[in-house]
């Protein structure tokens, strides 16, 4: 079976990867096939269904023009500097040209151990594979750049954490996934050669229209952080929370990377934190800007340099596009929160009004998916406690919204096709998992299914759209490892 891998980093010097190959299991069983992005990547679905095709998603055999490796990386975790990291439990089958002409990473994760895996057993339980595969899938169909799932397999064979879980294969798909520990990996070992062929192939897959006059490394840095504000926006706007911006789990694409302890919001808090490991609060939900700018910085450093002689002035450079992300980022967050309220027009005052709104549900713990989705019905004035403020708030809106010449109508059809129905609620996973641990996989298909179109109502299904009661609130997360 031929994927039509190109396998473009397999032509890069032995320094990037190891070669491994997948490490086989007992009893490959489907739990999910992604038709669409199949379709999409120019595969056949009905025959990655087929015994031959599981096999393959399974670790058991390796397509006829893959070449699997595991990828070379460090990365900054929690803020301490590990040199080498490293694929150590997934392994990228190559990649290809998709449908759209788009180069596309294909990754299995749980596929065994690799020269990187620190002691691991390389593999993954069924959870932590339902929960990208949703999540992921999730974040697609509310419009944020991430990787995709392409398939869910069971294994057959346990795995062992805090208990005895079954196992489970992911198939990820990415635009590639480089990331910024895998410049920082080369940067520690001071090889600048393997810096350059990196900062001109980010730029030849990812960033082609990049504005180069100021040499490549400068272009790459530039390119990178507008991609991260974008993509930071996105996640503040519809709450979501990553719980591990390391830079490893940095993409230089700017897509969402790595699902192990994200969620979403449920009561707006901006001090919310879902994982187990994070104590200090480091990723909080408001805290994502300003790590992705340190994460950034940690990016810049790994070019210095590549961008000139002078260390000096090459620093200064360097600092002065960073010190440009805040207002970068603020562009693009007041873009989404002014798409949030149906305004049409960019105006200096909408950030504002958007923020002094959103101090009001900080104030209440108000459920901030529900609460937008409301507003864009009409009905959210029940939403909030304090009546009077909310009141004043919503004059300043619609006084706002009148001035740019926009229909109440008008406002609330754009509302609608950005603020959710539905996203993927953390009860709700928690129990889709269980269900699908138990052997029940309804819950997951109808999740996956009703995600599917997050901005359609769909009350037949408006239980998902629940916020979780007191019992189901203090919700924590756990890395899948």
């Amino acid at each position: 079976m031929r994927f039509g891998f190109d396998n473009r980093y397999a032509s890069f010097p032995g320094r990037f990867y190891a070669r491994v190959r997948p490490s086989e299991v007992r009893e490959p069983a489907a739990l999910a096939i992604n038709v669409a992005l199949a379709e999409e990547l120019g595969l056949d679905a009905a025959a990655l269904a087929s015994p031959e095709g599981l096999a393959i998603l399974a670790g058991n055999a390796v397509p006829d023009d893959a070449d699997p490796m595991a990828l070379a990386y460090a990365g900054h975790q929690f803020g301490s500097f590990v040199p080498q990291l490293g694929d150590g439990r997934a392994i990228l089958l190559g990649d290809l040209v998709d449908r759209h002409g788009r180069r596309r990473d294909v990754q299995l994760k749980g596929s065994g151990p690799t020269p990187f895996s620190r002691g691991g057993d390389g593999r993954a339980a069924l959870g932590p594979v339902l929960r990208e595969y949703v999540l992921s899938e999730a974040m697609h169909a509310l419009g944020v750049p991430t990787t995709r799932a392409l398939a869910a397999v069971l294994t057959g064979e346990p795995v062992y954490r805090d208990t005895v879980l079954p196992g489970a294969v992911l198939t990820r798909v990415a635009s590639s996934h480089l990331r910024v520990g895998t410049f920082q990996f080369f940067a520690a070992r001071r090889d600048l050669d393997a810096l350059s062929l990196l900062v001109a192939h980010a730029l030849e897959r990812h960033y082609p229209d990049a504005d180069r006059r100021e040499g490549d490394a400068l272009a790459l840095i530039d390119a990178v952080m507008k991609a991260q504000a974008k993509l930071v926006a996105k996640w503040l706007a519809l709450g979501f929370v990553h719980g591990v911006m390391n830079t490893d789990n940095t993409s230089i694409a700017g897509e969402t990377l790595d699902y192990g302890p994200a969620a979403f919001l449920d009561a707006y808090e901006p001090a919310r934190v879902f994982s187990s490991i994070d104590q200090n609060g480091r990723y909080a939900f408001a805290h994502q800007p300003r790590i992705a700018l340190w994460n950034l910085t940690r990016l810049a450093e790994t070019v210095i340099e590549l961008v000139g002689d002078d260390e000096t002035k090459t620093v200064a450079t360097l600092t002065e596009r960073l010190e440009g992300f805040p207002a970068i980022f603020e562009q693009a967050y007041a873009a989404e929160l002014r798409a949030k309220l149906g305004l049409r027009e960019a105006r200096d005052e909408d950030l504002e009004l958007a923020r002094d709104l959103l101090g009001l549900l900080a104030k209440e713990h108000t459920d901030y998916t529900v609460f937008f989705r409301r507003l864009a019905h009409g009905d959210a004035a029940d939403q909030l406690l304090d009546v009077e403020a909310f009141a004043a708030w919503t004059k300043r809106w619609e006084a706002r919204r009148e001035a740019e010449g926009t229909t109440e109508a008008d406002a609330r059809a754009r509302m609608l096709a950005v603020n959710p129905a539905f996203i993927p609620r953390n009860h709700r996973i928690e129990e889709m998992i269980a269900a699908a641990t138990a052997g029940d996989l309804g819950p997951f298909e109808r999740l996956h299914r009703v995600l599917a179109t997050p901005f359609e109502d769909q009350p037949q299904d408006a239980d998902l759209a629940t916020p979780p009661g007191d019992d189901q609130w203090q919700y924590r997360t756990f890395c899948g490892t």
